[in-house]
Formats: C-alpha cells, sequence, structure tokens
C-alpha cells in the first residue's frame, strides 16, 4: 500500500465568512470551522494517520488539534507551513484592500505567480519555504500516512508543485475550508495526487 500524504485546509474562519484577507492574524476558528474539522477527523479515522503536522497559526493549530484527538496522532508545528507574509493586508476586507492599496489586490488576483511586494513574500517563496517542509516532514515520518494542515495559499503551492504545474496556474487550484487532497508517494519517492 503507498504511503499517503493527506493535506487539509484548516476549518472556516470568521475572516473566511466576512471576506477578509486573514493572513498572519492570530484568529481562531468559527463554530462553523470546529464542525467541519470534527468532519473531516471522522473521514480519516480509517487512513491509519501516524503523525499531524501544522503550521503555527491558531486557526491551524486548532483544526490540527481537533484532528489529533480523533486519529490519536502526534501532533508536531512546522513554521514552514506559515501562511504567506503580506502583513499589509493582515485582517482587510478585499474591499478595504481595493480601497487603501489601489491595483495590489487587482494584480494579485490577476496576476499571482508574478506578483511581488516589498517586504511581502511572493508565490514562489511561500513555495519554496512549503516544499521543504514537506522534504522534512516526510523525512523524519518516512512510513505511515501523513496529515499536513495548513492554509489555502500554502497548500496551493504544493498542489501546484506536485502537479508539475506553474505558479500563475494558481487560481486554477480550489480547495475550500477542511478540504482534504490526497497525495500519494510515487515510485520515484516524489507525491502526486
Amino acid at each position: 500500500m503507498k504511503q499517503a500524504l493527506y493535506l487539509v485546509r484548516h476549518g472556516t474562519t470568521l475572516a473566511n465568512l466576512e471576506n477578509r484577507f486573514a493572513g498572519r492574524s492570530p484568529e481562531p476558528l468559527h463554530d462553523k470551522g470546529i464542525q467541519q474539522i470534527e468532519e473531516v477527523g471522522r473521514r480519516l479515522t480509517k487512513q491509519r494517520i501516524t503523525h499531524i503536522f501544522s503550521g503555527p497559526l491558531p486557526r491551524t493549530v486548532q483544526s490540527a488539534q481537533i484532528l489529533q484527538r480523533t486519529l490519536q496522532a502526534p501532533l508536531t508545528i512546522n513554521d514552514d507551513l506559515l501562511e504567506i507574509n503580506i502583513p499589509h493586508w493582515d485582517g482587510l476586507t478585499k474591499d478595504e484592500i481595493r480601497i487603501r492599496f489601489g491595483d495590489e489586490y487587482p494584480t494579485w488576483l490577476a496576476s499571482p505567480g508574478t506578483f511581488n511586494l516589498t517586504n511581502c513574500e511572493t508565490l514562489k517563496m511561500v513555495q519554496e519555504r512549503v516544499i521543504r517542509a514537506i522534504a522534512c516532514i516526510t523525512s523524519a515520518a518516512p512510513r505511515g500516512n501523513l496529515v499536513v494542515v495548513g492554509h489555502l495559499i500554502v497548500l496551493r503551492c504544493l498542489v501546484l508543485f506536485y502537479k508539475g504545474m506553474e505558479l500563475h496556474d494558481f487560481r486554477q487550484i480550489k480547495i475550500g475550508n477542511a478540504s482534504i487532497v490526497c497525495l500519494t508517494k510515487n515510485k520515484n519517492g516524489g507525491w502526486s495526487e
């Protein structure tokens, strides 16, 4: 049986419901998000999960802790699974970003692969660090099925990489709150969907 890596997006937050860019804000799960992740845990109970990994923000840690209680697997926090850093957007609605920062948000929507602001991360930077994180995670836990709890941007960057797609295809990857993307280890030692 092939080893599986389950990528799980954190549950719904208030920012998701209000169409806000949560970014690195310390936002917890909304009650709806808690229920969603509890359901994810039930769906994964038969997958023999041996370890759970999560980014350090409250919404991913809380999601991972809910899964940990259900799946009875150890949890490790990995800082490289942190959300993208665009600090001046954190907590703002998409409309507020448009009003305050002009064409930044339309550029982010139209050309995410080339989006580049001073003192902010690019998608390429995010992708490089999350690929590094997965390499560390899978070398530290080379056997068994693993869960990685992350953010939309983090998980999109991983899926793009493992599908061999370019960063300009970023918006083609759809991952809703509490969604599961299953990657399996291929014969070359890499991961594929």
